[in-house]
């Protein structure tokens, strides 16, 4: 089978570039590789692209992806990325347009510039659960419609991370585009898995940060928590039996006023480590997340795609060509 190239937008610290490409192995299971290979991957977070270039061959350009020359990119078989979506708003014009808030809204039209520019066979965009409903439901038919008039046929789908293997509850919409009719017919998202073969957080819990001081927070966080307890239903402890509630960017400040997934153990609050952190997320254990501050990792595993998630993905758009 033909191998397909890949270049990847947005790549943060390389969770989904990770599992587009498979061959790793998580909770002993082994994903294997993939029939895609990374040409070109960018991103403007100088931490996120310091690990990506500890764990990838190809070495991702730290840039605004708005600088980029988009027709001196390698030509690609496949566009991936997660675009930020923080900032979209529709502007008031007849018909409506999407238009945005600040700068950041307008970092997925560069995905639908490269579409055009490139003309490559699939696009695997990835985003959070709220784009559904942005600007009163109405940001999301006009993102599709964009892919559409790049030549591309849309399938979309909300998937819940804890169905397919990683042991974290995190919901998140796949946009998958078809520049060709045929693909477009023969892609199938995939099935979840039975309940029998998906992952807890005990799994992934590492006995040895429970005598880890740091991780724990102080009597006066308690205090200040359960005070606040009666009108606030906050202090979220994980069951460990359970696929973890969604992990954030603000992993390294969690607070216990907030909606943040933190343990309990023998009487105490904790944090997650960040190898605890990583492997909710289903990263490999030999992925490395060295080359910076423990909050630059917090905020880099927090952000990115579960590469077991993506693989799963990834592996049924792998069967489109066969």
């Amino acid at each position: 089978m033909a191998r397909l190239k890949v270049i990847s937008l947005f790549c943060g610290c390389g969770g989904m570039d990770l599992g587009l490409m498979g061959g790793f192995k998580y909770l002993g299971k082994t994903y294997k590789r993939l029939p895609f290979d990374i040409v070109y991957a960018v991103d403007n977070d100088p931490y996120c692209t310091k690990v990506y270039n500890d764990n990838f061959k190809v070495k991702c350009d730290i840039k605004d992806v708005k600088e980029l020359d988009i027709t001196s990119l390698p030509n690609c078989d496949v566009l991936i990325g997660g675009f930020p979506c923080q900032s979209f708003s529709i502007s008031a014009q007849n018909p409506p347009r999407l238009g945005y808030k600040d700068e950041r809204g307008m970092l997925f039209f560069e995905m639908v510039k490269v579409l055009k520019e490139k003309h490559p066979r699939f696009l695997i965009a990835e985003n959070v659960k709220g784009l559904l409903s942005a600007n009163k439901h109405k940001a999301f038919p006009m993102i599709i419609k964009e892919f559409e008039n790049a030549g591309y046929k849309i399938k979309y789908k909300l998937v819940n991370a804890s169905e397919y293997g990683v042991p974290q509850k995190r919901e998140r919409v796949f946009i998958l585009g078809f520049r060709e009719e045929e693909d477009y017919n023969n892609f199938k998202f995939p099935d979840a898995l039975s309940l029998n073969s998906r992952k807890v957080l005990k799994d992934v819990l590492d006995p040895n940060s429970d005598n880890n001081e740091k991780l724990y927070f102080s009597e006066k966080a308690v205090e200040g928590m359960m005070a606040q307890r009666e009108k606030k239903s906050k202090g979220r402890v994980q069951n460990p039996e359970e696929p973890c509630n969604t992990i954030s960017s603000h992993l390294a400040k969690v607070s216990l006023n907030s909606f943040d997934p933190v343990l309990f153990v023998d009487g105490r609050y904790r944090r997650f480590s960040c190898g605890e952190a990583a492997a909710i997320q289903s990263f490999p254990e030999e992925f490395n997340f060295d080359a910076v501050s423990e909050n630059k990792q917090y905020k880099a595993i927090g952000n990115a795609v579960p590469p077991v998630l993506m693989w799963n993905i990834a592996n049924a758009l792998g069967k489109v060509l066969k």
